[in-house]
């Protein structure tokens, strides 16, 4: 199996449960609020010209950001057909599987960071399947010319 047919918003399904689980591994500590203090714990802080206290960067927001850039190399990954886009989808939708059933589940995953990422892993699953769909039916030439 080819290593891009692994999906990648898994990594980011990974990062959040070893931060809120595991959060003394990457420096947090859990602050007042449970695990939404985790995820708001700021990891720097950028000096603003409008706003004294500056711009602050949490866990969250790493989480969000590198979610981000991954979902555009998924949505990427989608525009190609081989036997290797066909398991990305199926392992696709394993992980928002997975995502929905923490979500529901787990207490620490009712945070609005992971609702993003479940969101984001049934984006690549639609995504996925429907541009693979539509890229397979230009590839065989099906539809005619106009559409």
């Amino acid at each position: 199996m080819s290593l891009r047919a692994l999906p990648l918003i898994g990594i980011v399904l990974i990062l959040y449960n070893l931060i809120v689980f595991g959060g003394s591994m990457f420096g947090a500590t859990t602050a007042p609020g449970g695990d939404e203090g985790i995820l708001r714990q700021v990891l720097f802080t950028i000096p603003m010209l409008s706003n004294p206290d500056g711009w602050s960067f949490s866990w969250g927001d790493l989480l969000t950001l590198i979610l981000f850039v991954l979902l555009f190399i998924e949505i990427l990954k989608a525009t190609y057909t081989s036997t290797t886009a066909m398991v990305d989808h199926g392992l696709s939708m394993l992980v928002f599987i997975i995502c929905l059933i923490e979500f529901l589940m787990v207490k620490e995953a009712q945070t609005s960071v992971f609702f993003f990422i479940t969101v984001a892993a049934i984006i690549d699953v639609i995504a996925g399947y429907t541009i693979g769909i539509r890229v397979a039916r230009r590839d065989i030439g099906f539809g005619g010319m106009g559409e």
